[in-house]
Order: structure tokens, then sequence, then C-alpha cells
């Protein structure tokens, strides 16, 4: 399955390689000049297969006081930061990188209501920059439920990614693991967590979404 954000990148993908890849068929004399234009345009194709795939896999039946991860990728940082952009107080902050060969398709992290959503215009920094999580172009959503309260999650752009497409809308009550959104090409997904969670991933950690949990609210808090 693919994701329909990619549906026209596939659609004219296919199309454009098609056309050229039987022209050179027809044109061409030359077998290793065929293969010397053709393979490229092949690759080319199934790279753009590749990084719209949409994997279905089932909603994770979890407590509304688990967080799942919301994309796949590697966990780069986990570190007590003073969050600026909605709660203005010290967050854990987890964050996942996603190389271009990744899953792109962002899930949301717990099940609740969406209480804010933001973009925000920024720079194209490399996605495991340091100051990405502030300076790049990136969507800030925050969802709360009874148990876990509110989080923050944040889909970065990095230095390949232009374009973030988020669902989330204000006052929206959201299921966790449904499809939040997209981000074409690497980039970078911060979870800014409650100081009384108990975390389940570490640094270097590979994470998929909808199959990993990233943390829990201990429990008696």
């Amino acid at each position: 399955m693919f994701h329909k954000e990619g549906q026209w990148t596939i659609l004219w993908s296919f199309l454009i390689v098609t056309t050229v890849v039987l022209l050179v068929e027809n044109l061409v004399v030359h077998y290793w000049v065929q293969v010397f234009i053709q393979l490229p345009l092949l690759i080319f194709l199934g790279l753009i297969l590749w990084f719209f795939r949409n994997p279905k896999r089932p909603l994770p039946s979890l407590e509304s006081s688990q967080i799942i991860a919301p994309c796949d990728g590697k966990v780069v940082a986990i570190q007590n930061v003073l969050e600026s952009q909605y709660f203005n107080q010290e967050r854990i902050q987890v964050s996942i990188f996603l190389s271009p060969f990744n899953v792109h398709v962002t899930r949301y992290p717990i099940s609740g209501k969406i209480i804010d959503s933001k973009h925000h215009k920024g720079k194209y920094l490399v996605a495991w920059h340091p100051k990405s999580s502030l300076e790049n172009e990136r969507t800030a959503v925050v969802i709360e439920n009874q148990q876990m309260g509110k989080i923050l999650y944040c889909q970065i752009a990095g230095f390949v990614a232009r374009r973030i497409v988020n669902y989330a809308q204000v006052n929206q009550q959201v299921i966790q693991g449904a499809d939040s959104g997209f981000i074409k090409f690497g980039s970078r997904v911060d979870l800014y967590l409650p100081l009384d969670v108990e975390l389940n991933v570490k640094v270097g950690q590979k994470v998929k979404g909808n199959i990993h949990r990233i943390a829990k609210k201990q429990v008696g808090l």
C-alpha cells in the first residue's frame, strides 16, 4: 500500500519513466546504451515507490496511559529541556530521526483531544542538528487525555524535506496509532512528555510506529 500523499508524485514519476524507457527502447539501437539510460530511471521509480509505502499496521490495543512511537526511525536524543513552544516548563524530549529509507507516515502517539495545532516556518537544517527542533520548518501538535495529560509532538523538516502534512485539527478527537500526517523525505519527530513518565526506549534504538512503546505513565502517579 502507498500513502495518499504520494499519489500524484507516483503517478507523474511512473508516466515520465515509462515514456522515456519506451522511447529509448525504440530509438536507441545499442543495448548497453539502453541499459545505461533505463536502469537509473527504473531505480528512481523504485525509490519513489519505496519512500511512499504505507505498511498497514493494526491500531495498538494499549491503555491511554501509554505512548507509542509516532513514526519509524532512530532515537537520536533523550533529554530534559525547557519546552518553550507551548508548555514553558521542563519536559522530557524524545527525538526520532527518519532517514529517507524509513516509512514517513506519522501517527498519533496517544488517543485524546487535539488542544493545539500550529505550523511554524523556519530553516532546513539537517534533521539531526540540535537546533532543528526550534529553528526548522515544523508543526507542533498538543494532545490531551485524562490519564496522560498533555503531550506535544512536532514534525520537523530536514535538509531534504520541504513539505510537512499535518492532519491534526483543534478540538478533534483522535485515535492512537491513526495517521496524523506525512513528512516528505529525511526528517525528525520530537515528543515532549511529562516528567513523571517511565521511558521504554534509549538513544540509538530503532523504533517503528504503532509497534514500539515510547513511555508510560508511572503507576500511582
